[in-house]
């Protein structure tokens, strides 16, 4: 038998407030890596519909917002409750050496994987220097 009141909810209640449970959690769990020319941000989203995720880049900041519901229906009846459901989101800060004009977004197998080029400008560039008869280099870069 499920026990229907619990004398100390008001104190989990606030604890749940500042670091989250497993039915709201405080963050969107996220890797984030960089491989060669491109930057990767993984971040784990199972059981959640492709439709309701919502990624945006502003100014270079990158928001990702996902939505979990529950199953509903006239006959649902709900015994436990304890994966996490409701409304996700996550900011990043991207730094300008990332081309988020180019950014390219994958869901599979509940990750949702983020893949940003480094833009050209912050690649490093080789610098040809030519030598002139009197002596004096010129450089062209």
């Amino acid at each position: 038998m499920l026990m229907r009141t619990d004398p100390f909810r008001e104190i989990d209640r606030l604890a749940e407030q500042f670091f989250g449970s497993t039915s709201r959690p405080a963050v969107m769990h996220m890797d984030a890596y960089r491989d060669g020319d491109h930057f990767y941000a993984a971040f784990d989203l199972p059981g959640v519909d492709p439709d309701s995720i919502d990624c945006t880049v502003q100014r270079n900041v990158l928001t990702v917002r996902a939505e979990r519901g529950r199953p509903a229906g006239d006959n649902v009846e709900l015994v436990a409750a304890e994966r996490p459901m409701g409304v996700f989101s996550r900011q990043l800060f991207l730094g300008d050496t990332l081309d988020t004009d180019k950014l390219e977004a994958g869901y599979d197998n509940g990750v949702l994987t983020l893949r940003i080029p480094v833009a050209e400008r912050a690649k490093p560039r080789r610098v040809t220097i030519s030598a002139t008869g009197n002596g004096r280099k010129e450089i062209k870069a």
